[in-house]
């Protein structure tokens, strides 16, 4: 049993059960396990003995800001569609937080998408969280009945086999460039804050495929989204999608197909990534949710580093700094849009 973890949910599930008890919260969102080894599932405690349920472990790999809107509306008196919210004091919930969830969270708040007077956050600082499928991959992708975790190692047990192996060999990508572990906004700590990353090549994923010639890395994309099934998994899971209707159910009009076709599937991933330049804070969920174990983070990663050549702008750190997508200056470069042509011309 990790000490780490045991000390963090306890404290998650102490904190939680006295908001809930004390009325200053109306549900609160975390963690509880999931019903397979390594799967944790986000759980709603809406009374503090609920709150007894909620865990935590290195298995925490979806962001739970993808529910806050909508478990904010669920504790609100009801209403008609378009009618607008009650004037006065509306139910508060809680939420566990780690740096890249308490980013988003305050994406959420600049576009408006969550009150956060309404947000009681509970930080976490992330030791980085375990990717499932390198556990199987480095047990020789096994049947796995039960992973028992420390604080340094993981013990995975199956039919007839246990191993042990090292817990960083496991963590996922995303996490191993994290700079900013710590939730950037929080209103109670489980557990202490870790501080800033030092990691020179936050970006070297995205440098070898910028290194290739065009066609090798329009080959490389093709390759990475070949098994996609289209399922939307990773649109369902962003904390960044919540468009009234997507633009892949827009049929007036019909911007890209349903089908698997590879230039409807290769026009999906291009234009949700776009969606996500400037906003995305690189937490992973989409590779965490897709079944087929597409590597679509790098699209994104190349869109925040070009955010922040470009801008100098990391979404998320600040609140009150303006989005570098929707904020124009008259002094802003150019270069990027006009080039020089012949002589006395600009194309």
């Amino acid at each position: 049993m990790s000490i780490v973890n045991q000390k963090i949910g306890g404290e998650i599930q102490t904190i939680a059960s006295s908001l809930l008890e004390s009325g200053e919260v109306a549900a609160f969102l975390g963690y509880t396990k999931g019903s397979l080894p390594g799967m944790m599932r986000p759980y709603v405690a809406r009374d503090s003995g609920e709150a007894g349920n909620l865990s935590w472990s290195s298995f925490c790999v979806i962001n739970l800001a993808n529910y806050l809107p909508a478990l904010l509306r669920s504790v609100e008196p009801p209403r008609r569609p378009n009618e607008p919210p009650p004037e006065g004091q509306l139910p508060k919930v809680g939420v566990v937080a780690t740096g890249c969830w308490s980013r988003n969270m305050v994406v959420q708040v600049q576009e408006n998408q969550i009150d956060r007077s309404r947000v009681v956050i509970v930080g976490v600082s992330s030791r980085g969280m375990v990717d499932r499928r390198k556990v199987e991959r480095l047990v020789g992708n096994r049947e796995i009945t039960a992973i028992e975790e420390e604080d340094n190692v993981l013990i995975v047990r199956g039919k007839g086999f246990e191993e042990t192996i090292n817990r960083w060999d496991a963590v996922r990508d995303n996490c191993k460039t994290c700079l900013h572990p710590d939730p950037v906004i929080y209103d109670e700590l489980a557990g202490g804050l870790s501080g800033d990353r030092q990691i020179p090549d936050r970006f070297h994923e995205v440098e070898e495929i910028e290194a290739l010639s065009v066609d090798e890395r329009w080959k490389w994309f093709q390759e990475e989204i070949s098994s996609c099934l289209r399922c939307y998994a990773c649109r369902n899971v962003c904390p960044l999608c919540y468009c009234p209707t997507c633009f892949v159910d827009d049929s007036r009009p019909q911007w890209v197909g349903k089908s698997t076709d590879e230039v409807d599937t290769a026009l999906f991933h291009i234009l949700r990534a776009y969606h996500c330049a400037g906003r995305c804070t690189d937490c992973g969920s989409c590779e965490s949710a897709c079944p087929m174990g597409i590597r679509m983070r790098l699209f994104t990663k190349k869109l925040q580093k070009d955010v922040i050549e470009l801008y100098g702008f990391e979404p998320g750190l600040e609140a009150d700094a303006p989005l570098p997508l929707s904020t124009y200056k008259v002094d802003d470069p150019e270069d990027f849009i006009i080039t020089a042509g012949k002589k006395g011309d600009q194309k």
